[in-house]
């Protein structure tokens, strides 16, 4: 049995089609005509007109004619059409556009599911955070292992902005300079991701106003996302830590990262307990 390669533009046209037979018209207000309706749902004219687009335009790509919409005309027909999250994902895959990022609403608080996880994920140090590195959710051997953020007040709680200005972390690291390298590349990457988000531009003009080392790096415009790694930290209650990270990305909540410290050897494991237990 094989499998025909998807053609996206008959796909496209066809999901089109079968979003707006399933509207309601009662739903939208719109004036009774005089003509009854032949077909279900909505007409074509109804959606080029609730989309903001020509006529002409949604027939051609009803028909699949080989239009390729832009980023904004699949965004109005999503609107129009009411598509859920997942359909507005697959219409912007379709179309070969790039999905617009949630400019109204960045993750500033914590899924309750993902903050359940980070507490189950005990005894294994783990914290959930935005894509500018505020500080979300985090269990209790995080707190033991790196700082209790409950202690901090809200703005501070940004993983960046400890490892610049806070006293203790920012001695905390064995290589500093390479974990801050890692998180403005980190941060680079999430700036150009999400250009909507002002209280990310504040935080890279505050440390680069503030701190002569995140000016020096962040003008080098490295780019890179790192998801697993491994970091030294020099612990003031049990020593020099060896550490494996993982940071894992929620398919239902892709703005929040979970990410998860590992002991990286035996005797790092043994400290671990010991930190734990005390």
């Amino acid at each position: 049995m094989t499998t025909r390669t998807v053609d996206a533009t008959q796909e496209l046209a066809a999901f089109l089609r079968t979003r707006r037979e399933r509207l309601n018209p009662d739903d939208f207000g719109l004036p009774s005509r005089r003509q009854s309706r032949r077909t279900p749902g909505l007409r074509r004219e109804e959606v080029a007109e609730l989309a903001g687009v020509s006529i002409d335009y949604v027939v051609r790509l009803e028909q699949g004619r080989g239009l390729r919409p832009s980023a904004d005309v699949v965004e109005a027909l999503s609107r129009a059409l009411r598509l859920g999250p997942d359909e507005r994902v697959y219409l912007f895959d379709l179309a070969q556009q790039r999905r617009p990022r949630n400019a109204d609403s960045p993750a500033t608080t914590a899924v309750p599911p993902l903050a359940q996880l980070v507490a189950d994920l005990s005894p294994l140090p783990a914290m959930l955070m935005n894509h500018r590195y505020d500080i979300l959710a985090w269990n209790g051997e995080m707190a033991r292992l790196l700082l209790d953020f409950g202690t901090l007040p809200p703005s501070q709680r940004n993983s960046m902005w400890l490892c610049l200005m806070h006293p203790r972390i920012r001695e905390f690291y064995v290589d500093r300079e390479l974990v801050v390298r890692q998180g403005i590349a980190h941060l680079r990457a999430a700036w150009a991701a999400h250009p909507e988000d002002k209280a990310l531009t504040d935080l890279i003009t505050e440390f680069t106003t503030h701190d002569e080392e995140f000016a020096r790096l962040w003008a080098e415009r490295d780019v890179k996302v790192n998801g697993r790694g491994h970091k030294v930290i020099r612990h003031p209650d049990v020593g020099v830590l060896a550490l494996r990270f993982e940071v894992l990305m929620p398919l239902q909540d892709p703005d929040q990262r979970l990410l998860i410290y590992r002991a990286a050897d035996d005797e790092s494991q043994s400290a671990l307990n010991r930190l734990y237990a005390r």
